[in-house]
């Protein structure tokens, strides 16, 4: 039997049944929606709906359907096409006719929209908590790597010599952006639905702000077809794990050409490597390739529910029902990419000596050559000049730079010096920059933003 058959005769088709069901996506909504169910049935009684005894009789059973679906041993039913309809369903089967007034004044559309508000809540909070451990992999290894630098790249071409632990941080730093977006959509989301109905409320006598207090919201919705139609919130979510996951593609990135010969600027750990089923030699980076990989899947998650809103009048419509499936996708992959790559960052080994030694090239230094001279006196876009014709005499003769410059009228010995080893990374001082001083108080300033952010995530519970 379904919840319309007083309005429509004979069975609904098997074929519109098997399009429209939903069950094997939303069941995760389960708990969500049984919280959602006891918080309208105190409603309810509140309201003189339904008397004492009918409270505590509704409130009892659900806790029996809440046992059975935690035990397995809920026996879903060929009418059930969503969890709200399975859950009903067999509440009115152990309670009977007390059972057949739990949906009073109230509709699947804003009971699914507030169900899907309580599991965005509470795992867009997880997401943000995984994220600030994350991000304390990499400080803690941000901390060890000391004074190692490595080359700083522009269009991956060798640029500038920056420590490495510039570097993570500054992959940390983008994390904490994350972490404000993930914040902000939980706050903009913290709103109840239930007494919307199915788009106008209700004639009955119910309270929407007491409700909404019952389930630890912060507020209840101020217009009932925004309500029910609204799904600004999954895609707001859907673009925060979106652009998290295209900052994990970018160290996943790195790391596969960290890892590579060609670089070989880490070594990755067995247990968070793989090999080849064909070559014996090989050890892959299969966590960072797919870190980079499921970014497009994030990607798309977020594209298809923007194409899914953009044309559809108000108020709700079936269309709302693919809200569910990617945000679900995108919480899962996310989750399971930070855990993973978190635990292939805190375990990588670093070899300093090659990420230095691919830093101590002479024409890495050729920027301080130029604010050398521009400190006495050279204008900059000569300066720019003089040493950008040195490095190309240096490639094109085959001749060190080093002596070019050392016979250079307007560098000579002293700038030779800027060449050294280790040299140009200790000449970045201005704040924020490179360098070991400026870096020593970044990394401070950071260890405190991660305790903020600590502090915020925890509110959001």
């Amino acid at each position: 039997m379904t919840l319309w058959h007083g309005r429509l005769r004979g069975d609904t088709a098997d074929a519109v049944m098997d399009y429209s069901v939903s069950l094997h996506v939303d069941r995760r909504l389960a708990g969500d929606d049984l919280a959602g169910s006891r918080a309208h049935v105190r409603g309810l009684g509140r309201a003189g709906l339904l008397d004492d005894e009918e409270v505590a009789t509704l409130l009892g059973t659900l806790d029996a359907v809440e046992a059975e679906l935690e035990a397995d041993t809920f026996a879903f039913g060929p009418g059930d096409e969503d969890i709200h309809t399975a859950v009903e369903r067999r509440v009115t089967e152990l309670a009977g006719d007390v059972g057949a007034k739990l949906h009073t004044g109230r509709s699947r559309n804003d009971q699914v929209a507030t169900d899907l508000r309580l599991y965005a809540k509470r795992e867009l909070r997880a997401v943000a908590a995984e994220v600030l451990a994350f991000q304390e992999v990499l400080v803690t290894r941000a901390q060890e790597a000391g004074d190692v630098y490595l080359p700083g790249y522009t269009h991956l071409q060798r640029a500038q010599p920056v420590l490495l632990a510039h570097h993570l941080l500054a992959h940390a730093w983008a994390l904490a952006r994350d972490v404000d977006r993930l914040v902000a959509t939980v706050v903009r989301l913290d709103v109840s639905t239930l007494g919307a109905g199915a788009l106008a409320g209700s004639s009955l006598p119910l309270d929407p702000d007491a409700v909404a207090a019952d389930l630890g919201f912060a507020g209840r919705f101020e217009n009932s077809l925004d309500a029910v139609s609204d799904r600004d919130f999954v895609a707001e979510a859907l673009f925060d794990l979106a652009l998290l996951g295209v900052h994990l593609s970018r160290m996943g990135e790195e790391i596969v050409l960290w890892s590579s010969d060609e670089f070989g600027f880490v070594v990755l750990d067995d247990a968070f490597a793989t090999g080849s089923s064909m070559l014996p030699q090989k050890k892959n980076p299969d966590v960072a390739e797919l870190a980079r990989g499921k970014s497009g899947r994030l990607i798309g998650n977020l594209t298809g529910l923007l194409v899914t809103l953009k044309g559809l009048p108000l108020a709700y419509n079936r269309d709302l029902q693919e809200d569910k499936e990617p945000l679900f996708d995108s919480v899962d992959q996310t989750r399971l990419g930070l855990s993973a790559l978190a635990g292939l960052l805190s375990t990588v080994r670093v070899d300093p000596a090659r990420m230095q030694a691919a830093a101590d090239g002479s024409a890495v230094a050729a920027v301080d050559l130029a604010e050398w001279l521009v400190e006495r006196g050279t204008p900059f876009r000569q300066a720019h000049a003089v040493v950008g014709g040195l490095v190309h005499d240096s490639i094109e003769r085959h001749v060190p730079l080093a002596e070019l410059v050392e016979a250079h009228p307007a560098l000579g010995a002293e700038a030779v010096a800027l060449l050294e080893p280790g040299v140009a990374v200790r000449r970045r001082t201005t704040p924020g920059s490179a360098g070991p001083e400026a870096v020593a108080i970044q990394l401070g300033r950071f260890v405190h933003r991660l305790e903020a952010d600590r502090i915020r995530v925890t509110a959001l519970g």
